[in-house]
């Protein structure tokens, strides 16, 4: 099964558990031999072909399954269903909000997944089957598929979540400076996640009433617990969003308040000097009549002047409660 061909992976899958095949396998498959899963590249040329010219999919669901940019959707043909999901792109050096797409296509004995970046929940399912614990039926590995997507977004929301937490206690205590970045990110984050998420949300409500044999009721069960999670995490990302607004209200009067203090501390520092510096302006300006000039303790007289006129000027501040 090498990748350059554009398939990742192949199963027949028997009753939790699957054979691995390959191209070969793949062209010789019969329904009696098992449900067929591939797993494909969609990027690949040689996958492209495979899935125009022979897989007899229809011409919609191939162009949706190929398409570079795509969004949550749900659409189905008689016996045939194709879903569009996204999850966490949990790559390395991507961002978690870049969310992956995963092309999904069933009929009563088929399914054909298809990705160009890795999808972390596809990689779990095939370990499931690798260890027996995989699903049985097209229904199953449908319900398994959105589960494990949830289960990885469920993880990331709550990071999120204990992140908002964390600052809103630093925010009173840390260097207001340094939460920022943090907090812009958080929320730059919380948007993107939520802006893919919601779709996804009502492509699963959708879901449930599609009229499909393979799908029975314990699926569509299955299904609405996956997509009353879904929900739970939009309005986990809409609270998120919120308290990190009002996080970000709260840090920004807390920056203003402490640039407020410093200001009027320059502001009485300046106030106190002032008169001082005119009075030591006026004594070194270079015409005659400078009282003080022959008199060698004219300098202690007048810093002892200067120091009491300070004094006298923070007594009257401190009276007058500016201080």
């Amino acid at each position: 099964m090498s990748t350059k061909s554009g398939l990742v992976f192949a199963y027949i899958l028997e009753g939790g558990s699957g054979r691995p095949i390959g191209w070969d396998g793949v062209d010789g498959w019969r329904p009696d031999q098992g449900i067929l899963w591939l797993h494909l590249d969609y990027a690949d040329e040689g996958a492209k072909q495979w899935l125009v010219e022979n897989s007899g999919i229809d011409d919609v669901s191939c162009a949706a399954l190929m398409a570079q940019e795509t969004r949550p959707r749900v659409l189905s043909s008689g016996d045939s269903l194709l879903l569009i999901l996204r999850g966490i792109n949990f790559n390395p050096g991507a961002d978690l909000d870049d969310m992956v797409a995963i092309r999904m296509w069933f009929d009563e004995h088929r399914i054909i997944s298809m990705r160009h970046r890795r999808v972390m929940a596809m990689d779990d399912i095939n370990k499931s089957i690798e260890i027996g614990k995989g699903p049985a039926s097209v229904g199953e590995f449908l319900t398994m598929a959105a589960s494990k997507l949830a289960d990885r977004m469920g993880d990331v929301i709550g990071d999120i979540d204990d992140g908002v937490d964390e600052l809103e206690d630093l925010v009173l205590t840390a260097e207001g400076h340094h939460l920022r970045p943090k907090l812009a990110d958080l929320r730059r984050q919380t948007i993107g996640l939520r802006r893919y998420i919601s779709p996804q949300r009502d492509v699963l409500a959708r879901l449930q009433s599609e009229r499909v044999a393979w799908l029975n009721d314990v699926d569509r069960v299955r299904i609405r617990e996956v997509a009353e999670r879904t929900a739970r995490f939009v309005d986990d990302l809409d609270s998120a969003r919120d308290r990190a607004a009002i996080t970000q209200e709260e840090l920004n009067s807390v920056l203003s308040e402490q640039m407020n203090k410093t200001m009027y501390v320059l502001s009485i520092v300046a106030a106190i000097f002032l008169p001082l510096g005119l009075i030591t302006g006026l004594l070194g300006i270079n015409v005659g009549g400078v009282p003080g000039t022959e008199n060698q303790s004219a300098f202690a007289y007048v810093s002892i002047l200067l120091v009491g006129f300070a004094l006298a000027q923070y007594v009257i501040f401190k009276r007058m409660k500016w201080i």
